[in-house]
């Protein structure tokens, strides 16, 4: 069978060979992979100089993916505004109910 790369999973290994390039801690990057740490270790042999270049480039720069504080503040409004409409919405349900059940 011809080994064809997938441009995806090359992404992923080049994901974790950043970490651990990023971190120095290889077994504990390979842990968290779920993989071995010799198959961490050829992924870096194969994509070190590509991801040590790409590192070097402000341009490529992995976007954090964490939430600004403006967007957990907006998110934590967001659901607090959902649950009080929600409480209401059962007060109101429950009040339907028993004067449901109070009439004969």
């Amino acid at each position: 069978m011809a080994n064809r790369k997938i441009p995806a999973l090359e992404e992923v290994k080049k994901n974790y060979v950043r970490l651990a390039l990023e971190s120095g801690n290889y077994s504990s990057i390979a842990r968290h992979a779920g993989i071995d740490r010799t198959t961490l270790n050829r992924w870096i042999q194969e994509y070190e100089d590509e991801v040590r270049g790409q590192m070097e480039d402000p341009a490529s720069a992995v976007l954090s993916i964490e939430p600004t504080k403006e967007e957990l503040k907006a998110k934590y409004e967001q659901a607090m505004k959902l649950l009080g409409e929600k409480e209401l919405e059962v007060a109101m349900l429950r009040n339907l109910l028993k004067k449901s059940q109070s009439r004969p």
